[in-house]
């Protein structure tokens, strides 16, 4: 995690990371003003709140309610050297609590990750740099002193020199990389969260067998998505790139709806119109671009190559974020290993979906079978150790496809989890399955997951799908369970070179009479590949192009971020647009409208419901306000400050609009209970003379919305590499 630091006025010091900013001062005596903790302070402070941090966690894992336990920290300082202190935690206990408990809190507060850390004994590197900004990425893993070159199956170069280049490319963008976590609970399973130190929205996990292994898969998923336009999927990207001269790729065309909306005839093709337009449903309003929200320019369409015959075939861009999400997409280091692992993944995400949704039964991997891979086997014993029985599963049904399971049940919960992977190596497909299992996770995780159910309602319906893809946390049928399997087990192999293996996978999609379309984008200096596969590689429904596409933001988005210049009239009329729109009143405002707003805010916990009801409050519909303020009550899951906020507001109400009661009679206790400052901002809520209180005023240039800016600024990077080199081909004018 980077945290960058500023100087404030004497010695007070500002530390900004992530979202957070925290301040730091020293104690008069040291000439400071002591009008914040010193740093060694927030030091001893840590190493408290996480022990009490772990203890929360076994608590609530055992339903033990933590009200009456009381924990403490002192440091001990030797007379003689005072770098050599005792760290003495105390805790209090309950009586209730068993013997059994009692050990299990003890133990978990020795989990403390600040205790490890320095128990460990961190190093520190200190070194003076041109740039902080502009400086390479931190440092991601040393370089072998003996050159040394790790190749592993499926990949063209060796892991060090994928790394380096990968690092190289990155670093050349101006992006900062930090590795936020590692994770390795279990022998042979690596995993890991890297982000980028100025966005940290901008992050990825990888997973492998090694070190090494995870660090090329996190870093290769972080440049697919960079490539690919992932981060910033649903994002408005600002009007600086909305009115520039390409918004997502120089290669990019702009076609227009219609007379009657109709579709473009220059997008899509027969094939993917009878898929994505199947009752003829579809008008080009739909396929606007959300990132841009240029109507006016019309629909923004991306070209990719049909396989079956080389035809260029145009899809909107806004077509591909609504149904796709990550799926399809790849970086390697030459492109037919990319596309190996883009199709790889395919196949997997789309025969987990048949598997889980046709409550599909799959059979064992023979134990001999198994022992011919003993890392594999050597970290499955150690889940089972810890108590997780795993099952290991044929997922090719029948050896149609390149797909193996690893399901791994939880017997302290009763839930289940299936992993699934997918390579033309037998072998490589398990690996993935097992290191897909435990990626981010650790032991305590693993206690979240869903038990199995009969109700083949729920494993069919179309958001558990969804819910699988994003972390595999859907909900699987208990007959996937049933020892009498659907198929019969084969040991299938479809590997060979990458090109024999890409030739494979595409007949196999051909064989199937699926077509598939890809793209590769190397502008930035990597072989990136996306493909799509219409009617197969979908994550979201077709409808929802129709029913729920992301360019419900365009609507509303510039009244909303120009929120407070609205008149009252402008404010009927949005409250009406958003009433008429039917969406659940429950989403928050930052997937309406596609703003990231810092989470610690209003904005940031914004749902459409308090937005109509500060509308509601700010027109005076106080009836209409009631009524909101009573759902919001019902299921608020905003700060309790924002729920007193609202509870008094509640009341106001009420008094307004009984004919019998006068405000002022009640103002005294009210300020008693909920305070003077919350009831004057509750008063002049109510009487249209605070308007939507809590928010800060924003605009369409996005002004004081630092986390979106920072994203923003991300894409810029990307943006400028993609624009130097268009020029320098000569496709866009110098």
């Amino acid at each position: 995690m980077e945290i960058k630091v500023n100087y404030l006025d004497n010695l007070r010091l500002e530390a900004k990371f992530d979202d957070f900013t925290v301040i730091a001062d020293q104690p008069i005596r040291y000439k400071g003003d002591g009008s914040a903790p010193g740093p060694f302070d927030y030091f001893l402070a840590s190493s408290a709140l996480c022990a009490a941090y772990f203890v929360k966690v076994y608590c609530n894992a055992r339903d033990i309610p933590t009200e009456n336990i009381r924990l403490s920290q002192n440091n001990i300082v030797d007379p003689e050297n005072r770098y050599n202190q005792i760290f003495k935690i105390q805790v209090e206990l309950p009586e209730d609590i068993s013997d059994k408990d009692r050990q299990g809190i003890l133990r978990s507060i020795d989990r403390c990750t600040v205790k490890k850390v320095v128990q460990e004994g961190p190093t520190f590197e200190i070194e003076v740099v041109e740039n902080l900004d502009e400086d390479a990425q931190a440092l991601l893993m040393a370089t072998p002193e003996d050159n040394s070159a790790t190749w592993i199956e499926g990949k063209d170069l060796p892991l060090e020199q994928t790394i380096a280049n990968m690092s190289k490319m990155l670093a050349d963008l101006g992006m900062k990389i930090e590795i936020a976590s590692w994770r390795n609970i279990v022998p042979h399973v690596w995993s890991l969260h890297i982000r980028d130190a100025a966005s940290p929205m901008c992050f990825t996990n990888g997973k492998g067998a090694t070190k090494e292994s995870a660090l090329a898969s996190a870093l290769g998923e972080f440049i697919e998505r960079l490539n690919c336009n992932f981060f910033y999927n649903d994002q408005f990207f600002g009007e600086e790139i909305a009115n520039s001269e390409f918004v997502h790729y120089p290669d990019e065309k702009w076609f227009q709806p219609g007379p009657n909306d109709e579709l473009p005839e220059e997008i899509l093709d027969e094939h993917c119109r009878a898929i994505y337009n199947p009752d003829d449903e579809l008008g080009g309003s739909h396929l606007i671009d959300t990132n841009s929200g240029r109507v006016d320019r019309g629909i923004c369409s991306l070209p990719f190559v049909r396989q079956s015959d080389g035809e260029v075939v145009y899809f909107p861009s806004n077509l591909i974020e609504n149904l796709y999400l990550s799926n399809g997409m790849s970086a390697g280091n030459t492109l037919v290993e990319a596309q190996v692992q883009c199709l790889s993944e395919i196949f997997e995400r789309a025969v987990k979906k048949e598997i889980i949704e046709q409550e599909i039964a799959l059979p064992d991997v023979p134990v001999e079978v198994l022992a011919q891979y003993p890392e594999i086997v050597e970290g499955i014993k150690a889940l089972e150790e810890q108590g997780f029985p795993v099952l290991v599963k044929d997922a090719s049904l029948g050896g149609q496809f390149p797909v193996m399971c690893v399901t791994l049940m939880n017997p302290r919960t009763g839930g289940v989890f299936a992993s699934f992977g997918a390579h033309p190596s037998f072998h490589v497909a398990l690996e993935r399955s097992l290191t897909e299992l435990l990626q981010g996770r650790s032991f305590e995780g693993l206690n979240d997951l869903q038990p199995p159910t009969f109700s083949s309602l729920a494993v069919t319906e179309p958001n558990n799908f969804v819910e699988h893809f994003i972390d595999s946390s859907g909900v699987i049928s208990w007959r996937f369970f049933s020892a009498k399997s659907d198929y019969e087990f084969s040991h299938w192999n479809f590997s060979g070179s990458n090109q024999e293996e890409a030739d494979t996978l595409f007949g196999i999609l051909a064989e199937m009479g699926n077509e598939a379309y890809m793209a590769v984008h190397d502008e930035l200096g990597a072989q990136v590949c996306r493909i799509l596969v219409p009617g197969y590689s979908e994550v979201y429904a077709v409808d929802d192009l129709v029913w729920d596409n992301t360019n419900k933001a365009l609507a509303f988005r510039e009244d909303i971020l120009n929120l407070h210049r609205l008149s009252n009239d402008e404010l009927l009329d949005l409250l009406e647009r958003l009433e008429d729109s039917e969406q659940d009143i429950y989403t928050d405002i930052i997937t309406l409208i596609g703003i990231e707003f810092d989470e610690n805010t209003v904005w940031g916990q914004l749902t459409i419901l308090e937005l109509k009801l500060l509308i509601c409050l700010a027109v005076e519909r106080h009836e209409d306000a009631l009524e909101l303020v009573e759902q919001f009550m019902q299921y608020n899951n905003n700060t309790v400050e924002r729920g007193l906020f609202y509870r008094a507001v509640n009341a106001v109400l009420e008094i307004l609009l009984d004919d019998e009661l006068e405000l002022d009679d009640y103002l005294p206790n009210l300020c008693r209970m909920f305070g003077d400052q919350t009831m004057n901002a509750v008063v002049g809520s109510v009487m249209g003379e605070v308007r939507f209180h809590g928010l800060t005023p924003t605009n369409v240039q996005l002004d004081g919305l630092d986390k979106h800016l920072r994203l923003i600024d991300s894409y810029k990077k990307v943006h400028a590499a993609r624009a130097a080199k268009a020029r320098e081909q000569g496709l866009l004018p110098s």
